[in-house]
């Protein structure tokens, strides 16, 4: 039988791949496997979506980020996208990559209102803590057997780079889906955790694209149940929400959460390709 992944159509692949958190041979099996199930031709073309948070959890990081770092190189004619994940954005700003906030303000800013935590949550405070978001000294702090100085330092420019230049969200117009009727095109916004049910989209983007570092907390990227749902916003619009983030695999209309591992080693790392709505994961047997 036909895997309907591979079927020919005229809309173009879009692969959307779920939270990756440092677990290497995951992402090297479900990137052969999509390879293996998709025509190659539409596989060389494709539009490949990662939805953030590439560290942390798993045992190896540095070549997971390697690993994305290659694929421009190496499959030129796709498109990739780089989301950043509430991970992601804690790692660049431990490094002192993330862009400095557009109003002037300072990273320490983002502290206030959330001091009184500091000595529960352990928030990092050696070298360069002064000049962190507040996610980073949050982030370093629940970090052991390493100086921040030492981490800084073996983190290559490369690295540096990926994260730094990482994307908030993605839109893309004319994206496919498969109905009993044909295929339907919508057009899709990826973001790592999802948008705001109860706040305007369109401000929500704004921010996003903007990479508004001022903000303490990117609910757009760290948030749980206020951005589970579909944006009230967009409630009878022709459009895809798909996130990472929540450790799930969820499908409701038009939401799609993306993330079955949750970074954890015994769950599937998966991936959704559109327009056939096919899930992949790196524990498929293919031939």
């Amino acid at each position: 039988m036909e895997n309907p992944a591979c079927k020919p159509n005229t809309h173009r692949i879009v692969c959307c791949i779920g939270d990756i958190h440092g677990h290497i041979d995951k992402l090297q099996s479900l990137w052969s496997n999509l390879e293996t199930q998709i025509d190659p031709s539409h596989f060389q073309s494709a539009l490949i979506i990662f939805l953030g948070d590439y560290c942390d959890r798993g045992p190896n990081t540095s070549k997971v980020l390697d690993f994305l770092i290659s694929l421009p190189s190496k499959y030129p004619k796709q498109t990739h996208v780089f989301l950043c994940g509430n991970h992601d954005f804690a790692f660049a700003g431990f490094l002192g990559v993330l862009p400095e906030p557009a109003d002037g303000s300072k990273f320490s800013d983002t502290w206030s209102g959330f001091e009184m935590n500091e000595a529960r949550e352990g928030w990092y405070k050696e070298e360069g803590y002064e000049r962190m978001h507040v996610q980073s000294r949050k982030w370093g702090g629940k970090k052991s057997g390493f100086t921040g100085k030492d981490l800084m330092k073996a983190v290559p420019p490369e690295h540096k780079k990926f994260l730094a230049d990482l994307v908030w969200v993605h839109e893309e117009e004319n994206v496919g889906i498969e109905t009993a009727e044909g295929i339907t095109e919508y057009k899709l916004i990826a973001v790592h955790a999802g948008l705001e049910k109860k706040r305007g989209v369109e401000e929500q983007l704004r921010y996003l694209k903007a990479r508004d570092t001022s903000i303490p907390k990117v609910e757009a990227l760290s948030g749980r149940e206020n951005v589970w749902d579909m944006p009230e916003d967009l409630s009878n619009a022709a459009t895809i929400v798909v996130s990472g983030h929540h450790g799930k695999l969820h499908s409701q209309g038009l939401r799609l959460i993306i993330d079955e591992s949750g970074g954890r080693e015994y769950n599937p790392m998966a991936a959704i390709v559109l327009p056939s709505m096919t899930i992949v994961r790196d524990t498929h047997v293919l031939k």
